[in-house]
């Protein structure tokens, strides 16, 4: 098991990144809360990791922090919820906002992300509310504020394909998007406002 990773960073193209640990260049793939905190290309992060082996590839997940990957752990051990949902759901809801939402039942709110449906909705209401005390702690660890960086290329066409990988249709993703003011907005900017307007 690869627990973490320190290098530099080498891509962003969300959701996937690419770090760069002594030569080796490791794709991994990460939800919009990691990439929210990411510093420009050629700084060193460091990655909590967890690693998925199938029968055709092994894929490596990555986390900005602790709380991030826990949290992913315990959402695929949900029935129903594998490794890609889980890091949509990571990626359309903060830890505090997905609390707030098993607490409270709010399957309407857990619905609108792509991928989950109304009993899936149900099914992490349930499952979760007895598993959130042991996540507690780890998930209110405070993450570190990092710089963000502009994109040089267009951060309004990556954000709509970043959208796209994380499930939503494209031209529901172009819509999302297509109110967003993008100007000095990076794509990690534009992927936030969009998450957020999406979950109202």
């Amino acid at each position: 098991m690869i627990g973490f990773l320190r290098g530099k960073l080498a891509l962003k193209a969300p959701p996937l990144l690419m770090l760069d640990v002594n030569g080796v260049g490791y794709e991994v793939e990460a939800p919009m809360t990691t990439f929210y905190n990411l510093p420009a290309i050629g700084s060193e992060i460091t990655l909590h990791t967890h690693l998925v082996v199938r029968e055709d590839a092994h894929i490596l997940f990555g986390f900005s922090t602790e709380a991030d990957r826990s949290m992913f752990r315990t959402l695929i051990k949900v029935n129903g919820v594998g490794p890609k949902l889980a890091l949509t759901i990571l990626s359309g809801q903060s830890a505090e906002e997905f609390h707030r939402c098993i607490h409270n039942n709010d399957t309407q709110a857990l619905v609108r992300l792509p991928g989950v449906g109304k009993k899936t909705a149900e099914r992490l209401v349930i499952e979760m509310r007895d598993r959130l005390p042991d996540l507690i702690d780890s998930v209110g660890s405070s993450i570190t504020n990092i710089d963000k960086v502009q994109h040089i290329n267009n951060p309004k066409q990556e954000a709509i394909s970043a959208l796209c990988s994380l499930g939503y249709k494209p031209m529901d993703a172009g819509k999302m998007v297509q109110n967003i003011s993008t100007e000095g907005k990076s794509c990690e900017d534009i992927i936030r406002l969009a998450l957020q307007g999406s979950v109202r």
